[in-house]
């Protein structure tokens, strides 16, 4: 069946959003979707988001089911949404947060049931699971409206962080099937999904705000995750294109970094009514601080929020405890904390973990952002420089819920301009009124426009890609062989484009499990299919997490039902949906083995 709908999805840290328009019309005619869920037991409403939230009670309730919703019966999978966060500060052992972030943890088990974290309760949930959740309650909600256009049968577009690894997107594309996606669905980045909502909003003059050898920087600061993108504005047959230059590597770092950091301001003001909160009310306190924040740095925002933390055993708290928080405070700590005035070529500092480590996920060392920024544009300064021009950024375009603070948007935009000769800020991209949903309304537009011809970011692979290789010699006790990197895809590399693998007869191990290691850059861009890295720096290479196959009959169904090492050579290939296809040919016979990476990042 032909699909009617194009549809973008936000898989978010904090929100997931889903957007919506009809395929056949003329122009993007972009809805959001109303989302129902529970907001208190036995009210149900619609909201435009789906807070990430997951409440999993005692026991099934029907005061928490969501009518027409088969996966939400009786909360039999958890709560999700609206009542969940809302819970979330008094319950926050029974509630999981920031599942996104634990899909991109190669330190745990995702399929394992681990969520939510640190918590005594049993009935616990895997990352992949409670993603499985969140998409699913937006499946079943597009088929209870649309019952007419399923939405197995839709044109669908899921945004990932551009910092995604390829083992974090397979996770997230396992969740995404399992929820009831298509097998077509393709990927977006984050970012890019931000700058084509804002293209659509000024469809008709968005060429008018930008010239030729203009530098964008998308900063994208979530609940979870700090992503950077650079955009070189270029000419073509005398039309502006849209170039993605480069990505940020992974970055922890967001609102829920910022609310653990209000905790313990928080923490001390209850100090100062002598009270010293165990590790359940700190928990619920950060909870607590992050609808603190939201306040305090929102629109028309009082001078001070109170916190109130119940009650956990006589000899804390009897009864519940209320301490105000200040804006001020808020501002300091954050502002000063998270956006702090630095230098041009300042770089992350290398700094002892800190206390939100304590909760499992690799957060970044360094929570300052704007060093990440510097260091993000010291890395690559030329590849955004035009001409000998020195490198530049000449628009911003802020996205995430932490940017509907204007005193953050203030601070980098004053950091940068300090790092230019004549202290000018970057222009603005503006016109985008809710930032919550600029990420599924982009990715919705990206989709239309795959349909009908509208602009698209250029830019290819934003990473290249490497095999590990492990040299061959003698066995040294106690040292593992030492391991080079073969580049089989280059940075750049477009989606249905191919490239033989030039190097000299690999060992590949057939008929037993055997761990294959890969490796990305996106520093290293200069590097070619065949290039065989010998040493590198720990921030040249970032190692993705290894496949463990047995391999067997070749592909071509020759002999291949052997043991041992086979001689081969490669080929690679960019799928039209984003597979990197990696063809491991043998070189004494017409063996062929398969193995599949999903790259998708928007390469087309």
């Amino acid at each position: 069946m032909t699909a009617s709908f194009c549809i973008g999805v936000d898989l978010g840290t904090t929100n997931n959003v889903l957007a919506f328009a009809p395929i056949d019309e003329s122009e993007a005619m972009i809805g959001v979707l109303p989302i129902p869920q529970v907001t208190a037991p036995g009210s149900v409403e619609n909201r435009l988001s789906l807070p990430s939230f997951l409440y999993i009670p005692a026991s099934d309730d029907s005061a928490f089911e969501v009518p027409g919703l088969a996966g939400n019966s009786g909360g039999s999978l958890g709560v999700v949404g609206d009542y969940a966060r809302r819970i979330s500060a008094e319950q926050p052992d029974r509630v999981v947060v920031a599942a996104k972030s634990w899909l991109c943890n190669p330190n745990v088990d995702r399929q394992s049931a681990i969520l939510p974290w640190d918590s005594p309760i049993e009935s616990k949930l895997s990352p992949v699971d409670v993603s499985t959740i969140y998409l699913r309650h937006l499946v079943e909600t597009w088929n209870l409206r649309f019952p007419d256009a399923p939405f197995h049968e839709q044109s669908v577009v899921l945004t990932v962080p551009a910092s995604f690894d390829p083992t974090a997107r397979e996770w997230t594309r396992q969740a995404a099937i399992a929820a009831g996606f298509p097998e077509s669905f393709v990927f977006l980045e984050e970012p890019q999904a931000a700058l084509y909502n804002w293209v659509h909003a000024h469809s008709k003059d968005w060429r008018k705000a930008l010239r030729e050898g203009d530098t964008l920087l998308v900063c994208d600061v979530g609940g979870g995750t700090t992503d950077l993108t650079l955009v070189r504005v270029e000419g073509e047959h005398g039309e502006l294109t849209l170039n993605r230059l480069a990505v940020g590597n992974h970055l922890l770092v967001g609102g829920d970094n910022m609310d653990l950091a209000l905790a313990h301001v928080a923490s001390e003001l209850f100090a100062q009514k002598g009270v010293q909160l165990n590790a359940w009310q700190s928990l619920s306190l950060w909870h607590s601080c992050r609808t603190a924040k939201e306040k305090l740095l929102g629109h028309n925002a009082p001078e001070s929020f109170p916190l109130t933390v119940l009650g956990r055993g006589s000899k804390l708290i009897g009864g519940t405890v209320t301490a105000l928080l200040e804006k001020q405070a808020v501002i300091e700590a954050l502002v000063d904390g998270f956006f702090p005035m630095v230098g041009a070529t300042d770089r992350p500092l290398d700094q002892e973990a800190s206390g939100f480590q304590e909760l499992g996920l690799e957060y970044a060392s360094d929570s300052a952002i704007t060093r990440h920024i510097a260091a993000f544009l010291q890395d690559h300064a030329q590849d955004s420089a035009v001409g000998n021009e020195p490198m530049r950024v000449t628009h911003i375009l802020f996205n995430g819920g932490v940017f509907n603070a204007d005193p953050f948007r203030a601070r980098i935009l004053q950091t940068l301009a300090s790092w230019r000769e004549d202290r000018q800020q970057p222009v603005v991209l503006g016109g985008v009124e809710e930032l919550d949903q600029a990420v599924a309304c982009g990715a919705t537009y990206y989709a239309w426009a795959r349909k009908h011809g509208g602009v698209r970011i250029r830019g290819g692979l934003s990473r290249s890609y490497y095999i590990g290789i492990e040299s061959s010699g003698p066995s040294i006790p106690g040292l593992p062989r030492p391991l080079h990197a073969l580049c089989v895809a280059a940075h750049g590399m477009e989606e249905g484009t191919q490239s033989d693998v030039p190097s000299r007869p690999i060992g590949l191990k057939v008929g037993h499990k055997a761990r294959f290691r890969f490796f990305t850059s996106t520093v290293r861009k200069q590097d070619r299919p065949g290039v065989l890295v010998k040493h590198w720096d720990s921030d040249e290479l970032q190692e993705a997490s290894p496949l463990e196959v047995t391999l067997g009959d070749s592909s071509s169904g020759t002999a291949g039902t052997g043991t041992g090492i086979v001689p081969v050579q490669f080929h690679s290939s960019i799928t039209e949906l984003g597979v990197l296809e990696l063809s491991c040919k043998g070189t004494q016979s017409d063996q062929e083995w398969l193995l599949a990476m999903n790259v998708r990042e928007d390469a087309s």
